[in-house]
């Protein structure tokens, strides 16, 4: 009588486990990185548009103080302002909304504020309201190269208007010529006519 022999699947889950294992792993990895990614229309390749991937974690305890000092005096723009960036960069976006629009109404001449507050309403999907704060941004300086960049993606990503994207980008140009990524903003120019 022949013997049963084992040997062949003797390690076989073993082999099972660990192959179960990566593929939790490389599933949890997937999922981990979607859920830092902005907001699917925005092409990978603009990095400078794309929100720092590095999700950083509030300190509840500094955004609690910021929030506190509100309460008690609702005309501090600063508190506003740090507690929106707080919140943004966690990519916290609807919840940065509400105190860069606090700090703005405070500093309606900060464009960084409007900008910010802009790029906030892109980040949650809210492209129209983007494009509008971003008007009022250029209505404080028509030359603020990062306004007008961040115009140019959302015409582009967010209304698919080209033409528009184009007119944003090639006014930082001129208005900016020593602009630090104007290579950037020139292979975003021409992919965009590329695409009309």
């Amino acid at each position: 009588m022949r013997e049963f022999d084992e040997s062949p699947n003797k390690y076989a889950w073993i082999v099972y486990a660990i192959g179960t294992m990566m593929f939790g792993a490389i599933a949890g990895y997937i999922i981990a990185v979607q859920a830092g990614r902005p907001p699917a229309a925005l092409p990978a390749d603009v990095q400078s548009a794309a929100p720092d991937t590095r999700v950083q974690v509030v300190d509840e305890t500094e955004l609690r103080a910021y929030r506190d000092i509100l309460a008690r005096d609702p005309n501090n723009a600063q508190a506003a302002v740090k507690a929106g960036n707080l919140l943004y960069d966690a990519h916290r976006y609807p919840e940065a909304i509400e105190f860069y629009k606090t700090a703005f109404a405070l500093l309606p001449g900060d464009i960084n504020v409007s900008t910010d507050l802009g790029t906030a309403l892109w980040y949650s999907g809210r492209v129209d309201e983007a494009l509008a704060q971003y008007e009022q941004s250029l209505a404080i300086d028509a030359a603020h190269a990062q306004t007008l960049f961040n115009v140019g993606i959302v015409r582009a990503d967010g209304k698919r208007n080209y033409q528009g994207a184009v007119a944003a980008w090639e006014t930082l140009l001129t208005k900016n010529p020593a602009y630090t990524d104007s290579a950037k903003v020139r292979t975003l120019i021409a992919d965009a006519r590329a695409k009309m």
